[in-house]
C-alpha cells in the first residue's frame, strides 16, 4: 500500500507532508481541528499532530483527499468524534487506511467513561408538513458490519402520474439524488443512480419533489455491504405510497395517514425488513413507532405546493416558477446523523474528558511518555477549569430573559444545557427554494415574542443562511459570529473558541446596538 501512495503521490498531489515514517514523534492523526488542538496540548513535542479535516471545512461534509490518506497510513494513533458527527468518507478513510493495531478512537463515545455527558439529539419539527428522510435501525454487527460498513437503501419502480425525485441538498446548494425517476431505473448497474447510502444506525434528511398531483407508489429495497470485498447482503424490498395533492384518505387499503412530525423510510438490520419508522407528533425518537407500508399513506398537502426557482441546478424540477410538490429537507446541507448530539465539546467538561481519553491512549502507545502525558493534560485541564468558569461568569453576565440562541446549525445544545442559554430556534430551510412565508412568520414571530436582540451564525456557514439573515435586517437585529464544528484564521484553539462564543452571546444579548 505504502508503495502504490508513494507513487500516487509523485503524480502531482501537494508536496506538503505533515505525518512522516521519518518522524521520530508519535503520529497523530484527528478528524477535526477541534480534536487535534486537544491531542496537541496532551502530546505536547512527544508528538506530531494533524487533522483530515481542514480549518474553515464542515467535518459533516468534507471528502478527504489522497493527500489525507496519506496521513492516515502513517498515523500511529487516530482520533475521531464520531456519534456521526464525520462525513462518513472521513470515517472509511481512517478504518480503511489504519496500519493494523494503530489505536482508532472514537472520543465521544469513549469519553463518556470519564464522566461526558450525552444529549439526545432533539430535531426541530416545526415544520406545515411531515419531515421524511431515510433511516438504518441497527448496527448490523451480527452480520459483521461495523461503523465502515454501508446499508444500501435503492428505488427499483416508481409509479404515478409524473416525476418523483428524492434529493438532498449539499453544502453549497448542489443536489444530490437517492430517486430520480425521470430517467427510468437501471437494474444492470444495480439502480446505483437511484441509490442513498447510509452508515449503520444512522438517518438523513432529504426533500421529495411530485411534478403533478396524484397517488404515487415508490418500490424500494435495501442491502448491507458489510466490507467492500463481499456480496450485499439483501434487507427486504418494501412499496412506500404518497398523496400528492389529493385526499389520502381515498387512497384504498390505507387505514394510517402520515401527514406532519418526523418520518422515516427505514430499514431495519436486526429485522431485515423495510418499514415506516415515524413520530406523528413531532416529540422525539422515544415516541416514534412502526408503521406498515402496506397501510400508510405519507401525505403531501396542497400547502407543499412550491415555485421552481431560478436556479439553473433546478431545472430537474420544471422551469423556474413552476409549481412542483415538495416536502423539504429541513436541515441545511448534507446532515447524516444518530440519535445523540455530537458536538459535546461544546460544553467545556465534556472536552476535558476528551483530553483524559486522550493521555490515557497516548501513554498506551507511547509508554515512555507517560510521565510528560500526564504533566501536560494536568496543565491543560487546570486551563480548561478555569476557561469553563470563564465562559459561565460571561453568560452569566446576560439578563436571563436574553439568554436566547437563534442561529442556523442545531450545534449548540451541550453550551445551553451547561451554561444557561435557551436553544430557541435555528433556521434549516431547503436552499433549493425559498422558505415558506409561514416558516419565516414562525422565526419573525419568535425573535419578536422574545425580543431577541441579535442572531448567530457560524462564520463557515454564512454564506448558506440567507433566511437568517434577511429577517434580521428586516427586524434590526444584530447578526453576531459564534464558532460550532470549524475554527478559521481568527480562532484557532479550542480555548479561543470557547471564550470568543461567550464573549459573542454576552455583547450581542445584552446590548441592543
Amino acid at each position: 500500500m505504502l508503495t502504490l501512495l508513494a507513487a500516487l503521490l509523485a503524480g502531482g498531489c501537494r508536496s506538503e507532508v505533515t505525518l512522516s515514517a521519518r518522524d521520530q514523534r508519535i503520529q497523530v492523526l484527528t478528524t477535526t481541528g477541534i480534536l487535534r488542538d486537544l491531542a496537541r496540548n496532551v502530546g505536547g513535542d512527544r508528538v506530531t499532530v494533524t487533522s483530515l479535516v481542514p480549518d474553515g471545512a464542515d467535518p459533516h461534509s468534507y471528502e478527504p483527499s489522497l493527500r489525507d490518506i496519506r496521513d492516515v497510513v502513517y498515523a500511529d494513533v487516530a482520533f475521531s468524534n464520531y456519534l456521526l458527527l464525520e462525513e462518513q468518507a472521513v470515517i472509511k478513510a481512517l478504518d480503511a487506511n489504519l496500519r493494523d493495531g494503530v489505536p482508532n478512537v472514537s472520543l465521544a463515545e469513549g469519553a463518556v467513561k470519564y464522566a461526558a455527558e450525552i444529549i439526545p439529539l432533539v430535531e426541530d419539527v416545526s415544520l406545515d408538513t411531515i419531515w421524511l428522510g431515510m433511516r438504518v435501525r441497527g448496527t448490523g454487527a451480527a452480520l459483521g458490519a461495523n461503523r465502515s460498513s454501508d446499508v444500501l437503501l435503492s428505488a427499483t419502480a416508481v409509479d404515478g402520474p409524473g416525476r418523483m425525485f428524492a434529493y438532498l441538498t449539499e453544502s453549497f446548494g448542489n443536489p444530490s439524488f437517492s430517486v430520480d425517476s425521470a430517467d427510468g431505473f437501471d437494474p444492470a448497474n444495480g439502480y446505483r443512480d437511484d441509490t442513498a447510502t447510509l452508515p449503520p444506525d444512522a438517518h438523513t434528511h432529504m426533500s421529495w419533489a411530485f411534478t403533478e398531483p396524484g397517488v404515487y407508489r415508490l418500490t424500494m429495497r435495501a442491502q448491507l455491504a458489510v466490507d467492500p470485498q463481499t456480496a450485499p447482503v439483501p434487507m427486504g424490498e418494501q412499496v412506500f405510497t404518497f398523496a400528492v395533492g389529493v385526499d389520502p384518505h381515498s387512497v384504498p387499503g390505507r387505514s394510517e395517514v402520515l401527514s406532519g412530525g418526523h418520518a422515516d423510510v427505514t430499514v431495519d438490520l436486526d429485522q431485515r425488513r423495510l418499514y415506516l419508522f415515524a413520530d406523528p407528533e413531532g416529540s422525539g425518537e422515544a415516541h416514534q413507532r412502526v408503521y406498515d407500508p402496506a397501510r400508510t399513506v405519507i401525505e403531501v398537502p396542497n400547502k407543499a405546493l412550491l415555485e421552481v426557482p431560478g436556479d439553473r441546478r433546478f431545472r430537474f424540477l420544471g422551469r423556474p416558477g413552476t409549481q412542483v410538490y415538495q416536502l423539504p429537507q429541513a436541515v441545511l446541507g448534507k446532515h447524516v446523523h444518530g440519535e445523540i448530539d455530537p458536538h459535546l465539546w461544546q460544553d467545556v467538561r465534556n472536552a476535558m474528558a476528551y483530553v483524559e481519553l486522550i493521555r490515557d491512549t497516548l501513554i498506551g502507545v507511547d509508554p515512555p511518555g507517560a510521565a510528560t502525558y500526564r504533566a501536560n493534560a494536568s496543565a491543560y485541564l487546570r486551563r480548561l477549569e478555569a476557561l469553563d468558569t470563564y465562559v459561565r461568569d460571561t453568560i452569566a453576565q446576560i439578563p436571563p430573559s436574553r439568554r436566547h440562541l437563534v442561529t442556523t446549525h442545531d450545534a449548540f445544545a451541550y453550551l445551553g444545557q451547561a451554561y444557561g442559554v435557551r436553544i430557541s430556534g435555528f433556521v434549516t430551510p431547503n436552499p433549493a427554494t425559498e422558505p415558506s412565508l409561514a416558516d419565516r412568520r414562525k422565526l419573525t414571530e419568535t425573535i419578536r415574542n422574545l425580543r431577541i436582540p441579535a442572531v448567530f451564525l457560524e462564520p463557515n456557514l454564512a454564506a448558506r443562511s440567507a433566511t437568517l439573515t434577511e429577517v434580521a435586517r428586516e427586524e434590526g437585529l444584530r447578526v453576531c459570529p459564534i464558532y460550532g464544528d470549524a475554527f478559521d484564521s481568527d480562532v484557532t484553539t479550542y480555548a479561543e473558541m470557547m471564550r470568543f462564543n461567550a464573549e459573542s452571546l454576552r455583547d450581542c444579548l445584552t446590548n441592543d446596538t
